[in-house]
């Protein structure tokens, strides 16, 4: 195998879990009414501001790794697993609650290093 296919094989897995991501997106909407998300995405908004504060180059980041082969499809697959288990483990609970988590998550921990 070349440099040329692994290179291709990468950005094809990354285009695969870009897909994968629309996925999910298009089954939370289907799921939950829209007064529903608008509140869900009103809520997250100020978490999102206060996260957009400790990490500016979170969306400079994250489209590198859609660019660099592999790194997309190991970041969202990754992230999907933490999903699962965070699902699996909290009955009830949904990906609105998910994402809150994990924005206060990762604004504790960069307090934490502040």
């Amino acid at each position: 195998m070349s440099y040329e296919d692994i290179f291709i094989l990468g950005w094809l897995a990354n285009i695969f879990m870009f897909f994968i991501n629309i996925l999910v997106i298009v089954m939370v909407i289907k799921t939950n009414d829209s007064q529903k998300l608008r509140e869900q995405s009103l809520a997250l908004e100020s978490l999102k501001k206060e996260f957009d504060k400790y990490y500016p180059y979170h969306r400079h980041l994250t489209l590198v790794a859609y660019l660099l082969p592999f790194t997309g499809f190991f970041r969202v697959g990754f992230r999907i697993f933490e999903m699962f288990m965070f699902l699996s483990k909290n009955k009830g609970s949904n990906v609105y609650h998910f994402i809150e988590y994990k924005y206060t998550n990762d604004i504790q921990r960069a307090k934490k290093l502040n």
